[in-house]
């Protein structure tokens, strides 16, 4: 996967705003929704491959739906 710069990125740094705008984390479709993106698995990765600590879980009692939070830093 090539991942884009964090830094060139218009696309990850809104999604990067939403997610730390939203402590508690978002739901998918509150990312697209959000930050006007789409696949935000891969958005994801490429936060991660920018260095950024992203958790991705499924919330209980909604089958198939995840939400992504933003990490503490250690």
């Amino acid at each position: 996967m090539h991942a884009a710069d964090l830094s060139r990125s218009p696309r990850l740094q809104r999604t990067l705003a939403a997610l730390q705008d939203n402590p508690g984390g978002l739901t998918t479709m509150e990312v697209i929704r959000i930050a006007g993106v789409c696949a935000v698995n891969s958005i994801a990765a490429e936060l991660r491959a920018n260095g950024i600590r992203l958790d991705c879980s499924p919330v209980r009692g909604q089958r198939g739906v995840y939400r992504y939070r933003l990490e503490e830093a250690a």
